[in-house]
């Protein structure tokens, strides 16, 4: 008997039966059980796309942190909708993944390269959707390439939570006003209605392989601290996880 639940890192746990759910298809695996499918990940980017962003065919759509977990799943979903897809996303190693084996159009390497510049020659016409998982600078960039009525999704702001005392608010807003724009966030629980539907969706793309999430898998519960220093350092690709 398999079973997921939302517990601590930890090697052993004392829960009731009620926190515990069983997990009866077993020809996924368990690392599908915990990326795609789990926790809020896969249902953070399929909502985030399908019901808030709402791509259109031809839509530009740009995703920050474009390797991390949710936005590697929200780049491929946009792709299924017909939006042409850039990636913004640190290292040449990163960047050549989204484009070589997610199948984005365009990634930015936002260590090497001027984001405004490269979305100047990528999107000449402007951004329609921003699928924002990073805040600070990046938006910024990003949000003065935007284009007439273009939609900006605050999914995350990676780069501000260890300085939640003075977090980096947009500079550029004002494109918003200028060009009939709208800024909107959310989170996968405002969206209950949603889930189940998110939830069989991203359970048949992930089992006819049409949509992958990356995986680096961590070996003993001794790695948390390095896991969790790697994560906040954007030093994984795809879902970062430990094997206990």
């Amino acid at each position: 008997c398999v079973v997921r639940g939302g517990l601590g890192a930890q090697t052993f746990a004392d829960v009731a039966t009620g926190q515990l759910e069983k997990l009866t298809d077993t020809n996924l695996s368990l690392s599908t059980y915990l990326g795609i499918l789990g926790g809020s990940t896969g249902v953070t980017a399929w909502i985030g796309v399908r019901s808030v962003a709402r791509p259109a065919r031809g839509d530009i759509f740009v995703v920050s942190a474009a390797a991390g977990a949710v936005g590697s799943l929200a780049g491929q979903i946009a792709k299924r909708e017909g939006a042409t897809v850039i990636g913004i996303a640190g290292g040449a190693r990163k960047k050549a993944y989204l484009v070589d084996q997610l199948g984005f159009d365009a990634a930015i390497d936002y260590k090497s390269e001027n984001i405004a510049k490269r979305l100047e020659e990528l999107a000449p016409q402007g951004v329609n959707i921003f699928f924002d998982n990073v805040g600070g600078h990046v938006l910024d960039a990003v949000l003065d390439k935007i284009a007439m009525h273009a939609r900006v999704v605050i999914c995350g702001a990676v780069s501000q939570y260890n300085n939640m005392d003075n977090v980096l608010g947009p500079s550029m807003y004002l494109r918003l006003a200028e060009r009939r724009s709208r800024m909107e966030g959310f989170a996968y629980f405002h969206y209950p209605e949603e889930i189940p539907k998110a939830t069989k969706e991203l359970k048949t793309w992930a089992s006819d392989g049409s949509i992958i999430l990356p995986e680096e898998i961590l070996q003993g519960i001794h790695c948390y601290p390095e896991a969790l220093a790697f994560m906040f350092s954007g030093g994984n690709i795809g879902k970062l996880m430990i094997a206990v």
